[in-house]
């Protein structure tokens, strides 16, 4: 099986996508009211630059989803029926003047999906670990004044229209099917995630915001099968990207900042390590599910078609995990629409 990777260097408000072409959209915009964007936003809108030094916080907040909106609008746009839009998104909180207030950032962008056209679904909340043994902000002991620390953030998700359709029985469907277990655990709205499975330089890091992979990966799995394309519109150091790729879908990505683009030839090395790693650790936590399984009493009810396992339900019976053999890069020259092209080769495990 062979899979595609494209990055444009543009500007997400304008993707170069036909209409009903991505079947996945798994991305993190900047933040707004987060300080570490704040350049962002006002190099994209003057007016953004004079809320903020006018110290009009509420103003700030909504002109940044203003700039945001646009993004929007092409999402629901390349999304095709049934398709899947997932926007990580943590809210701000910041003293503007002299007045300490939270931004609601997902409730913000829930409210604009839903105006182009996209169904909110049940969303998630990713609790981030923290090093702080401080789990307040504010007046230290003494009530009434102190805020709870801000730990989590969230994972909104949405659809355009009503479910996607299948043949009965496609293979690419079963192929990519979850293990009952890992169902259990990944449909949850409350997650705790903190592995990384690939290194960032600290500067690259520190300007992307970057999730970690296991964010997204999980979320690919989820929400698409083998020969979906999956879009990051806000594409960052490519962590999206790179979940497709060591799960076999294809991806596209828009970022604006040519520098970080070309960073991800260096990491997209990583992918049949990381690819096979994952792919190993699944089969290895099934397989201990069905020795804890059958140690309780319970024996699970099919054999799988392609490893040397039971499953518990029959839609996991063609399961067949995929890892990446190989990655080349194609380049097609040009100035800021610059377009950088992988093609992975995977096999199955």
């Amino acid at each position: 099986m062979q899979t595609t990777h494209e990055v444009h260097v543009g500007d997400a408000r304008d993707l170069s996508l036909p209409d009903d072409s991505i079947e996945l959209v798994v991305t993190s915009p900047p933040y707004p009211m987060i300080e570490m964007w704040d350049a962002s936003f006002a190099a994209q809108d003057s007016r953004i630059r004079d809320a903020l030094s006018a110290e009009e916080g509420d103003r700030a907040f909504d002109l940044m989803h203003d700039l945001l909106d646009d993004a929007w609008a092409e999402v629901a746009r390349v999304l095709v029926p049934g398709g899947i839009a997932v926007v990580n998104v943590g809210d701000a909180t910041r003293t503007v003047g002299d007045t300490f207030s939270q931004y609601p950032n997902h409730v913000e962008i829930t409210r604009r999906l839903r105006g182009h056209g996209l169904s909110a679904l049940p969303d998630i909340v990713w609790r981030k670990p923290t090093n702080s043994a401080a789990k307040f902000m504010g007046s230290g002991m003494l009530p009434p004044n102190a805020y709870p620390t801000l730990e989590h953030e969230h994972l909104l998700v949405f659809r355009n229209g009503d479910t996607r359709s299948f043949p009965p029985g496609d293979d690419a469907r079963y192929g990519s099917a979850y293990f009952w277990e890992e169902r259990n655990e990944w449909f949850s709205d409350l997650w705790e995630i903190t592995g990384t499975r690939q290194s960032l330089p600290g500067e690259v890091r520190a300007r992307s915001g970057a999730f970690p992979l296991d964010l997204p990966l999980r979320l690919v799995l989820m929400f698409s099968v083998y020969g979906d394309t999956v879009l990051d519109p806000f594409w960052g150091t490519g962590t999206t990207s790179m979940a497709a790729l060591v799960a076999g879908r294809n991806s596209a990505g828009v970022e604006r900042e040519p520098d970080l683009v070309g960073a991800f030839a260096e990491r997209v090395g990583e992918a049949p390590r990381i690819s096979e790693a994952l792919a190993t650790e699944r089969l290895d936590r099934h397989r201990e599910f069905v020795t804890e399984r059958r140690s309780d009493g319970g024996e699970p009810g099919y054999e799988a078609e392609h490893y040397d396992f039971p499953v518990v339900t029959k839609q996991e019976r063609s399961i067949q995990l995929r890892v990446v053999e190989s990655v080349g890069r194609e380049n097609t020259d040009g100035e800021e629409d610059a377009t950088n092209r992988w093609v992975a080769q995977h096999v199955t495990m």
